[in-house]
């Protein structure tokens, strides 16, 4: 391995440490004053992964208010915004037509 894929593999190394440090801070409690409120967030401002596993980060909704995505918001003001404070099932995908 020479000197830039070392460099290159180190930087790498860091940035998976950084992530998972990051996901692992949003699994556990909410901050102070905080709770998750599903279905609020507006794209691009989601505060971590998807509750369908669609991604795993944060900044990552599509979309405004999808139902799968979260965002910290004061405590007792999820369900006035309009929100849930547990995941909010998706849609699922109409079955395909069958053919005569």
């Amino acid at each position: 391995m020479n000197k830039r894929q070392a460099l290159v593999a180190a930087a790498l190394a860091g940035i998976c440490a950084a992530a998972t440090g990051s996901a692992a801070a949003h699994d556990g409690p909410a901050p102070g004053g905080k709770e998750k409120c599903y279905g609020v967030a507006k794209a691009g401002q989601n505060d971590c992964a998807s509750s369908d596993g669609a991604h795993s980060c944060a900044g990552q909704a599509e979309a405004d208010n999808l139902p799968t995505e979260w965002t910290y918001v004061a405590k007792g003001t999820c369900e006035q915004a309009g929100g849930s404070m547990k995941p909010i099932k998706a849609a699922k995908p109409a079955a395909p037509a069958t053919q005569s």
